[in-house]
């Protein structure tokens, strides 16, 4: 008994015509007959009493009917059940994230990835740059997600997402009240900078460095959340990942006047080590964050 027969007689008996069977399941006219005539065939009874004007469902045809529709119904079950089986995503995926990353963007990443894919367990280590890139390299973690770039032919890098570094300063600090400053306002400052090893902190130099700014000194700090406190304090001003600060700025706790004629973009990336073979659970995860 074959499945596409069993379809066109539950398609005659429902369209009570053979010629828009036919058309609902795109198959000819004498397509539909010749399936007709294998099941009446294969049961011995006739199932369907035709005339040139009515066609009528007999006993046995009501029998089968009612059967079909249960076989139909139970093997497409069994074919979500069989796909839902192959295609799951399960087990534990160990992430390591920089600390911007990691703070203040994975966590909506991972609430959108454990709807679609619940049955997954997720740790995640967040910690710098140079920390996460070891991690992945010695293998601790599946992923990492990472500030700027890394060139170590251990690793294979992609970008996945845009970020904009902005200046923060004290909300009472002589440049707040101002929306665009010419670089030569910026020197003798104090600048409040994460520790080395930190992308947030080779961006910072690259700033400096770049608008050849004269600096008063720097205070080092071991996390995003101390660097934005001791900038809303007053201890001095800052680049930050403009994510980072979104909060203090929304409760007019710090100011970020523009730079005239510079922007700070940057990419955050992922990283994964070239020769281990990727999972289908690794390949779910970049395939959402993408």
């Amino acid at each position: 008994m074959e499945y596409q027969a069993l379809r066109t007689f539950i398609a005659v008996v429902e369209e009570k015509n053979f010629t828009r069977a036919g058309e609902r399941l795109n198959l000819s006219q004498p397509a539909v007959s010749l399936h007709i005539k294998q099941l009446e065939t294969e049961f011995q009874a006739q199932l369907l009493d035709r005339s040139p004007k009515h066609l009528y469902v007999t006993a046995a045809g009501e029998i089968l009917y009612k059967r079909a529709v249960q076989m139909l119904n139970m093997y497409q079950k069994t074919q979500e059940e069989l796909f839902a089986h192959l295609h799951t995503v399960t087990g534990t995926l160990r992430i390591g994230a920089s600390f911007t990353i990691g703070e203040y963007i994975l966590p909506g990443m991972i609430a959108q990835f454990s709807t679609s894919y619940p049955d997954v367990d997720i740790q995640v280590m967040i910690g710098n740059t140079d920390q996460v890139v070891k991690g992945v390299k010695l293998l601790q973690y599946d992923i990492g997600l990472i500030e700027g770039q890394v060139q170590d032919q251990e690793l294979v890098m992609h970008p996945f997402m845009n970020d904009e570094m902005v200046l923060a300063v004290p909300i009472k600090h002589r440049l707040a009240g101002k929306k665009t400053i010419q670089i030569d306002e910026l020197h003798d400052e104090t600048w409040i900078v994460r520790e080395e090893g930190s992308g947030t902190r080779v961006y910072t130099n690259h700033v400096i460095r770049s608008l050849g700014l004269r600096t008063d000194k720097l205070i080092t700090l071991g996390s995003n959340q101390a660097v934005t406190e001791a900038v809303i304090i007053g201890l001095g001003i800052t680049v930050i990942s403009r994510w980072v600060i979104q909060r203090p700025l929304q409760y007019g706790e710090l100011a970020c006047p523009t730079i005239q004629g510079h922007t700070f973009p940057r990419m955050l990336s992922y990283i994964v080590p070239p020769h281990i073979e990727r999972t289908r659970l690794l390949d779910a995860f970049i395939s959402k964050i993408l």
